[in-house]
């Protein structure tokens, strides 16, 4: 039987693997049998930011048109309980802490179950602690299959024991949040801290911009993000935010009502923007109309 890596052994892989040339990492991607439970992949230091780009785009694009699988390896849990969704992935940002309140936890845990009756599979930050190990737990408990996105530097902070479903090791925090907008088809924000916040605004600056039309929402667990919505709000009222651009934000106070309003989206905002990435960064393409998770 396959025994799961532990940190120990991520961080060594990471340091054998991180001198492969981009066209290297490329060739172990796509030659990759179908991960394990704790599968490991480790993307190389790039030598520039443009061959990185390149590398990780032909790589992230592979991957991301494989079906989505279980993490027990099978087709995706596809239970005949789970109701189907139009989202194959969705990514969650969230703290690498629990906060204080148990309702924080109970939403992380809450929003993962959620994913798994609708047979979504998840796209998070990689840690196994805080709100971030609470969900990825949770949806990896439930059959669905869980990739993680971390940085080299960060494992041994944020990951403990035996990694979460399928681990990627990239080198840097703008390559992990590239990766994780190009698997995900929607992305939701649990309570978090600056990087939660910095990554949830950058999403919506995307969109914003046209450069993705995906979904995005906030879980309002006890009214946490009600001060960033009155902010963004006075930013509305003060001219700089315009009120299609504020309808980007999708916000609820529970996971079955977010991912609910999330799965009824439709885009309205579209600033006319043509980026010369599109086809390569993969955000933005729509989704399907039909019924994409297995």
């Amino acid at each position: 039987m396959h025994q799961p890596e532990g940190r120990g052994a991520i961080a060594a892989a990471a340091a054998r693997r991180v001198a492969m040339t981009p066209t290297a990492a490329v060739v172990v991607a796509l030659d990759a049998p179908a991960p394990a439970p704790a599968a490991v992949v480790v993307a190389p230091a790039p030598s520039s930011t443009a061959g990185a780009a390149a590398a990780q785009e032909t790589a992230v694009e592979a991957a991301a048109d494989a079906p989505a699988q279980s993490s027990s390896g099978g087709g995706g849990g596809d239970g005949g309980s789970e109701r189907r969704s139009r989202f194959r992935r969705i990514c969650v940002y969230c703290g690498s802490a629990k906060g204080k309140k148990p309702s924080y936890q109970d939403a992380a845990i809450d929003l993962g179950n959620q994913l798994v009756e609708r047979g979504i599979d998840l796209v998070y930050g990689g840690g196994s602690i805080g709100l971030m190990g609470l969900v990825s737990h949770a949806v990896h408990a439930g059959g669905r299959h869980v990739i993680g996105i971390i940085p080299t530097s960060l494992m041994p902070r944020e990951v403990t024991g035996d990694p979460v479903g399928e681990v990627r090791a990239v080198s840097g925090m703008h390559e992990r949040k590239a990766e994780m907008a190009r698997f995900a088809d929607a992305f939701i924000a649990l309570p978090g801290g600056y990087g939660t916040l910095e990554e949830l605004l950058e999403v919506i600056t995307w969109a914003q911009l046209g450069i993705h039309k995906k979904p995005v929402g906030l879980l309002n667990v006890d009214g946490f993000y009600d001060p960033l919505l009155s902010f963004i709000d006075l930013a509305v009222n003060e001219g700089f935010i315009t009120e299609e651009a504020r309808r980007i934000i999708i916000s609820a106070p529970t996971a079955k009502e977010l991912v609910m309003k999330l799965e009824d989206y439709v885009p309205e905002y579209d600033i006319g923007l043509v980026w010369e990435d599109q086809k390569q960064n993969g955000l933005v393409p729509e989704l399907e109309s039909g019924i994409t998770s297995p």
